[in-house]
C-alpha cells in the first residue's frame, strides 16, 4: 500500500511540473510588454529596464524559468548574501521562510510558502489575490457538486425504477442535454430566463392554463372509463400525467397562434389574458458576499443558486446515467431476487440493498467531477459576476495581468491533482484490485 500511494504522489508531481511547464512557457512567449503596461506609454527606456530587472524579464527565458520553479516550490534553494542575485532570499518576497540547512558558504535549503509573484497592475501578491478569491469558488463548487448528487441520485433511481416508461426516456433526454451545453452558454440562458425574465412577477397566458386543466380533468375521467374497461395499459397516474403534457402543449401552440395573430389584428379572444405568477427573487449577477450603500458587507446566499445551478448541470447529467445504469445491473442480481422472494418491501429492496452496492461508480465520479469543477467555474463565475477565482483570471486576462493567470491555473492544477491523488488512495483502499493495476 504504501508503494502504491508514492507512486500516485510520484505521478502527480510529474502532472504538476508539466503543467508549470507548459504554462510558464506558454504565458512568457505572448506578445506584449508587461513594464509598459505597467509604466504606460509615456514610460522611458531606463524605467523599462528597471522594471524588466524587478520582474525578472531581463534574463535569457531558460533562467527565468529555473527562477519561477524555485519561486513556486516549497523546496528551495536561495542566495544569503548576495542581495543582487535573482536567487537571493528577500523577506519581502518570502515572508515565511524555515532555513533547512546551507548547500555552500552562500546558499542555503529553506522551506517556504510558494510565491507566485505580484500581480501587474495592482502590484498585490498574487497568492493574496487568489486566497481572498478562492473560498467563493470553492463554495459555489461544493453548492454545485450537492446539488447535482442530490437531483441526479434522484433521478438516477427514478429512471431505473420506472425502466421503459416516459420517466425514463425524460431522464435520458435531460441528461444528454445537459452534456451537450456549454457552461457559459447555459449560463446566459439560466441568467436571462431566472434573473431578469422571470426575476419578478411571471405573466402566464390563461388559454394554457384552462389545457393544462383540461389535460387533468380529461386524464381523470377517461383513465377511469377506460380502467372501469379493464382496457388502461399502465397506472393510472402515469395516464394522468401524460394528457397534461399533451394538452398543455396544445395550448401553447394555441396561445402562439393566437399571440401572433393579435399582433396584426387583435382578433382572437381571451389571448391577452395572463395570470400573474411569483417572480424568483434572483438577481443575474451578483457574488457570495454583497456591499450595500453604507459600504457594508452582508451575506447574501439566494445569489448562489443560479450560478450553482449552471455549473452543477453537467455532473448532473453524468450521476443520473451512471445511477441509472449501476442500479439496473444491481437489480438484475441474485440476491435481489431473494430479497423479493423473501418478502421484503419494495422499497426496502431499493434503498436498503440496491442502491448501496450501486453508488460506487457514483461515489468515484462525484469527486472526480468536483475538481473539474473548480476549473470550470471560470465562465460561469465571468456571466453571474461572481467574485471566484474564474472571473479572476478572465479579468487578468483582459489585462494581460500573467502572473494572476498563471498563479489561478497553477492553484486549479494543484487542486485537481490532490483531489485525484485522494480518490486513487481511497479507492485503493476500498478495492484491493487497483493496487495491483
Amino acid at each position: 500500500m504504501g508503494r502504491f500511494i508514492a507512486n500516485r504522489i510520484f505521478y502527480g508531481f510529474l502532472v504538476m511540473w508539466g503543467v508549470i511547464t507548459v504554462v510558464f512557457f506558454l504565458f512568457n512567449v505572448l506578445p506584449g510588454d508587461p513594464a509598459r503596461m505597467m509604466l504606460g506609454q509615456s514610460a522611458n527606456k531606463e524605467q523599462i529596464d528597471a522594471i524588466n530587472k524587478d520582474i525578472g524579464r531581463d534574463k535569457p527565458v531558460f533562467v527565468q524559468y529555473l527562477l519561477y520553479l524555485n519561486d513556486i516550490s516549497f523546496l528551495s534553494v536561495h542566495e544569503t548574501k548576495n542581495t543582487q542575485s535573482s536567487f537571493y532570499l528577500d523577506k519581502r518576497k518570502y515572508p515565511s521562510v524555515l532555513k533547512l540547512f546551507p548547500i555552500s558558504s552562500s546558499k542555503e535549503l529553506v522551506l517556504k510558502t510558494p510565491y507566485l509573484r505580484r500581480s501587474y497592475i495592482t502590484r498585490r501578491p498574487v497568492s493574496d489575490i487568489l486566497a481572498d478569491t478562492l473560498p467563493e469558488t470553492t463554495v459555489l463548487a461544493i453548492a454545485a457538486m450537492i446539488f447535482a448528487s442530490i437531483i441526479g441520485i434522484l433521478l438516477g433511481i427514478l429512471a431505473a425504477v420506472r425502466k421503459g416508461t416516459w420517466l425514463d426516456s425524460g431522464s435520458l433526454f435531460f441528461a444528454v442535454l445537459g452534456m451537450s451545453g456549454p457552461s457559459f452558454y447555459v449560463g446566459l440562458i439560466v441568467a436571462m430566463t431566472f434573473g431578469y425574465l422571470w426575476s419578478k412577477e411571471f405573466p402566464f397566458p390563461t388559454i394554457m392554463l384552462v389545457f393544462f386543466m383540461a389535460g387533468i380533468i380529461y386524464g381523470i375521467g377517461m383513465g377511469l372509463y377506460e380502467k372501469k374497461k379493464k382496457k388502461l395499459n399502465g397506472k393510472l397516474r402515469d395516464f394522468v400525467i401524460q394528457k397534461f403534457f399533451v394538452f398543455g402543449l396544445i395550448g401553447f401552440f394555441v396561445w402562439m397562434a393566437g399571440y401572433l395573430i393579435n399582433r396584426a389584428w387583435n382578433v382572437v379572444p381571451f389571448i391577452n389574458h395572463y395570470i400573474l405568477f411569483p417572480g424568483t427573487g434572483l438577481n443575474n449577477e451578483g457574488s457570495l458576499f454583497i456591499i450595500d450603500d453604507y459600504g457594508e458587507e452582508h451575506l447574501s446566499l439566494k445569489n448562489i443558486i443560479l450560478p450553482a445551478l449552471t455549473l452543477g448541470i453537467r455532473p448532473l447529467a453524468i450521476i443520473v446515467q451512471l445511477t441509472r445504469s449501476s442500479l439496473l445491473d444491481v437489480l438484475s442480481q441474485d440476491y435481489i431476487r431473494t430479497a423479493t422472494a423473501k418478502g421484503l418491501s419494495y422499497y426496502a429492496i431499493i434503498f436498503k440493498h440496491a442502491l448501496k452496492n450501486s453508488l460506487n461508480p457514483v461515489v468515484t465520479a462525484i469527486s472526480g467531477w468536483f475538481a473539474g469543477l473548480m476549473a470550470g467555474a471560470v465562465f460561469v463565475e465571468y456571466v453571474f459576476g461572481w467574485r471566484g477565482i474564474g472571473s479572476e483570471i478572465v479579468n487578468a486576462l483582459d489585462k494581460q495581468d500573467l502572473p494572476i493567470i498563471m498563479g489561478g491555473v497553477l492553484v486549479i492544477g494543484f487542486i485537481y491533482v490532490i483531489i485525484n491523488i485522494v480518490v486513487d488512495i481511497v479507492y485503493g483502499i476500498l478495492d484491493p484490485r487497483v493496487r495491483l493495476q
